[in-house]
């Protein structure tokens, strides 16, 4: 999604970075929008979960979209390098729970609602959760937010160790909930991005099409390739992009 999208092509293309940053909101939540109904319908995605998540972090998603076109294009350069090189690190040194152990709901998160039961497709074993921690994860999703907005990324990549380590929501729901939470993010920012006329439908559409597109051959290929070969390639993809975006902005690798 825009992780990949925005460091790759507003590094490699001469297109200016704003265009780039509102095609990367766009090409993010076409894929959380195509995923989205079918996580609800398999109880993947929670809206209880969702939501007070969703209302911050849109919020704040909008504020980063301005701080962005406030900003100079070299500094937001040289901040997405920053940012892109720092989620290579969280990505390669993130662990992951499938079932977090949650001694008990705090107050917050009990008063809101949030808990479920997951399902278990293969063997219909029924799993209750709830999570903890929801001031802290409020928080976090706030600062996720603005990154979302201000560099067109989807925040996947945030969102869910947010929802499965710091909340202890379980791995699947983690999952299925932060394609939820992008959507409604990415879709809060994009406006932001259309009113100051900074997508491009001949930058946009075509990045979208190829983005599913390429998203289904990426699933045949997951059956193929043995996931840690996957993983060392998108954190391959993601470093030189990432050190790409850096010395561009830097003005060092122009």
């Amino acid at each position: 999604g825009g992780v990949l999208f925005v460091p790759i092509v507003g590094g490699f293309f001469p297109f200016h970075l704003d265009f780039v940053r509102g095609a990367g909101l766009l090409v993010a939540l076409a894929s959380a929008l195509s995923a989205g109904p079918s996580l609800l319908s398999g109880g993947l995605a929670s809206l209880r979960l969702a939501l007070p998540l969703a209302l911050v972090a849109s919020a704040s998603s909008i504020l980063g979209a301005m701080i962005g076109f406030a900003l100079p294009t070299q500094v937001v350069q040289v901040a997405l390098g920053v940012t892109i090189l720092g989620i290579v690190v969280l990505m390669a040194s993130a662990k992951k729970s499938e079932y977090p152990s949650v001694p008990a709901p705090d107050a917050l998160s009990a008063a809101l609602g949030m808990n479920g039961i997951l399902v278990e497709a293969g063997t219909g074993r029924q799993v209750p959760w709830h999570v903890h921690r929801t001031p802290q994860g409020l928080a976090v999703f706030f600062v996720i937010g603005i990154l979302a907005g201000l560099f067109g990324l989807g925040a996947g990549w945030a969102n869910l160790p947010a929802l499965n380590l710091l909340m202890g929501a379980p791995l699947k729901v983690s999952a299925g909930t932060s394609s939820f939470v992008l959507s409604l993010v990415d879709s809060s920012a994009a406006w932001v991005y259309l009113n100051k006329g900074a997508v491009l439908p001949m930058i946009a559409v075509p990045s979208v099409i190829g983005m599913m597109l390429g998203a289904k051959i990426g699933a045949r290929l997951l059956t193929v390739l043995p996931a840690a070969t996957i993983r060392k390639l998108v954190l391959g993809l993601l470093a030189f992009a990432g050190l790409r975006a850096l010395l561009k902005g830097l003005g060092l690798w122009n």
